[in-house]
């Protein structure tokens, strides 16, 4: 059994969030810079080029590539065989959050309460914590920070079974269709399919974390992602939402067994700041 001292996640986790909120990861970068060529459109290259621009200047001078510097989500992956002490779990994540949002001068965007008052809770706390319990002696944190404009245009539905394939490819479609440019194009989007209404939306938003220059491991949902790509890219919404090929740098997927009467999908879209990261602590 391996120990690990609560007081080890907090430092993390506040490096976390600075990081992502300040660093692209080199993926991203590539996937930009890869479309710049491609684009048709004057104003599209350009915009994409300011997009590289704004990542290296955020970088150089330790700012927020976005004012809307997100709601935390963290998914931790707790081996069985580690024992944590010295306190909470949930209250070491947003202990970090709460130092990290300070020390880094990032907008603080929790509200309380979601319907009446809406008072902001000051520090971008609490956090989304999923936590998965899996085999080993080691902890890995993945924190990601999600805007709402890209949250916002995100959907999920209960598709009739006999819509099939084509039913989930035409809803991914129209969901990016409908959003347009609300969601800061160029997007990632993430598609959960199957499992049930709360596991669909979770295996969406979890899709999204998988690096921009892996393919899936199962070549049936790969071909499907390139030929839903190709068909958001045609849409001509393009980056910002003014024009071109570059509205999608990639289509993401998970799916899982479900129930024989339904076909559950959900559409998780992330911005073009696409902010991850994790740690491994043993």
């Amino acid at each position: 059994m391996k120990e690990i001292d609560i007081s080890q996640i907090v430092p993390e986790v506040k490096r976390l969030c600075m990081e992502i909120n300040y660093r692209a990861s080199q993926d991203l970068v590539a996937k930009i810079q890869e479309c710049i060529p491609r684009e048709e459109s004057p104003l599209a290259q350009e915009i994409l080029e300011l997009l590289i621009k704004n990542i290296d200047l955020a970088a150089q001078e330790q700012l927020p590539m976005c004012q809307d510097t997100g709601a935390v989500i963290v998914f931790i992956e707790l081996g069985q065989d580690v024992h944590l002490i010295g306190g909470d779990l949930s209250e070491a994540i947003n202990e970090g959050i709460r130092q990290g949002y300070a020390a880094g001068y990032l907008r603080k965007s929790i509200v309380a309460d979601p319907v009446f008052k809406r008072n902001n809770t000051g520090d971008n706390t609490p956090a989304i914590i999923h936590t998965e319990i899996v085999p080993g002696e080691k902890i890995k944190i993945t924190l990601t920070a999600k805007g709402a404009g890209a949250e916002n245009m995100s959907e999920l539905r209960m598709l009739k079974t006999a819509e099939g394939i084509a039913g989930v490819k035409d809803f991914i479609v129209d969901v990016v269709r409908r959003a347009g440019g609300n969601p800061c194009p160029p997007v990632i989007i993430g598609v959960g399919i199957g499992g049930n209404f709360e596991q669909c939306a979770l295996l969406a938003k979890k899709a999204l974390l998988r690096p921009l220059n892996e393919k899936n491991p199962d070549s049936r949902l790969a071909s499907i992602e390139i030929e839903i790509l190709n068909r958001i890219n045609k849409l001509g919404i393009g980056p910002q939402g003014l024009g071109g090929r570059t509205t999608a740098l990639a289509v993401h997927i998970l799916s899982r067994p479900c129930h024989i009467a339904a076909l559950p999908v959900a559409v998780n879209l992330d911005c073009h700041v696409h902010r991850h990261a994790a740690v491994v602590i043993e």
